[in-house]
């Protein structure tokens, strides 16, 4: 597993109200890494060293 990015407090101040499943930062994880990766990657693909908006 990649090193957690997103923060379960927060997660759990967003979903107000709602009950946050164990599990759940986890995956979130996988997910953001996952689009981090891509936009890395479309960065590259477009001769720049940095990642931007448009690169989601």
């Amino acid at each position: 597993m990649a090193e957690m990015v997103v923060v379960r407090s927060k997660i759990k101040e967003i979903a107000e109200g709602m009950n946050v499943a164990g599990d759940f930062a986890e995956k979130l994880n996988e997910e953001v890494v996952t689009l981090i990766k891509k936009a890395c990657e479309r960065a590259k693909e477009n001769k720049r060293s940095t990642i931007q908006p448009r690169d989601l």
